[in-house]
């Protein structure tokens, strides 16, 4: 692979850019993770629906919804901590696109809550992705 396709390539990951400097940065942080970002998440679901969910990959340690802004409501993500690695490369691998709450979730890898990442991000509050669609 060229030095010039491997640059364009991590452009196109996903990494938070307010906690890490690159992609590289990411890739070194994400390693001592154990927390998992979980959205689309209906906004009526419910903490106990989300760790009985998320438990079917291993023993999760806590579950922090993720709140609107102003409102300090669910506004459809939360993260959830595991104990291990194991299950929280498991969490990613298995429970990506499964159906929760009617809803098909995403399980991605994260660094969890550092400052404010649980408020919602979106211009009302919400998700980014929720102000688009009506839920």
């Amino acid at each position: 692979m060229s030095h010039l396709y491997k640059e364009v390539f991590k452009k196109k990951k996903y990494y938070d850019r307010a906690l890490c400097i690159d992609y590289d940065d990411w890739l070194n942080k994400i390693k001592f993770s154990k927390t998992v970002y979980v959205g689309n998440l209906s906004m009526s679901t419910t903490e106990q629906q989300i760790y009985e969910h998320m438990s079917k990959a291993g023993s999760v340690k806590t579950v922090v919804m993720g709140l609107h802004r102003t409102e300090k409501t669910p506004c459809g993500f939360c993260f959830v901590e595991y104990q291990t690695k194991d299950s929280y490369t498991h969490a990613v691998n298995v429970l990506n696109n499964s159906i929760l709450d009617g809803r098909i979730i995403r399980v991605d890898e994260d660094l969890g809550i550092i400052g404010k990442r649980k408020y919602g991000r979106g211009k009302t509050g919400v998700q980014k992705r929720d102000e688009r669609t009506r839920y």
